[in-house]
């Protein structure tokens, strides 16, 4: 889900900086640099980013409403998260940025879902990790003829066992 939300985020911004690099300049060569955290930017793309005049640009405010809403998971418990969440969503849905409203729209259809998050702390990446693995076991095989040959594979594949005898 995490995975989800923040591709949905980043193509938020992505969006918005496409819409203004059509009328302004300083917005060619910098697509990487509003995809990513601050702190993983190299010295030179740090560079870039402060020579950037972020003061009027829709993108930088986009941005901005992006890596706050990363705070989200640094909640201590799902009471905060909430307060967060909804805090962080009249602020989204009043941007006046079309791409972010559209973001903060798919956020609050899956509200449960996101802060369920806080009762887990388990990301669905662990699942999808799996779910290539069969895939491809699946792939490679090109078929199976039975559901069990493929639960077998998946076991085989995904599980992790331990094939070494004893000495």
């Amino acid at each position: 889900m995490i995975v989800h939300i923040m591709k949905i985020m980043n193509a938020a911004v992505d969006q918005v900086r496409r819409e203004e690099a059509k009328t302004r300049d300083e917005h060619k060569k910098t697509r990487y640099l509003w995809l990513k955290n601050p702190s993983n930017l190299t010295a030179k793309q740090k560079q870039t980013m402060d020579q950037l005049p972020t003061h009027n640009l829709k993108t930088a405010r986009v941005y901005q409403i992006c890596l706050t809403f990363q705070g989200l998971f640094k909640q201590p418990t799902r009471k905060a998260g909430e307060a967060f969440l909804k805090r962080w969503y009249y602020w989204a849905a009043h941007s006046r940025l079309d791409s972010i409203i559209a973001a903060a729209k798919t956020i609050k259809n899956h509200w449960n879902g996101i802060l369920n998050w806080f009762d887990s702390m388990i990301s669905t990446g662990i699942l999808e990790g799996f779910n290539s693995l069969i895939q491809a076991a699946k792939r490679r095989a090109r078929g199976y003829r039975a559901i069990c040959n493929l639960i077998t594979m998946a076991y085989l594949v995904a599980g992790k066992l331990d094939f070494t005898l004893p000495i």
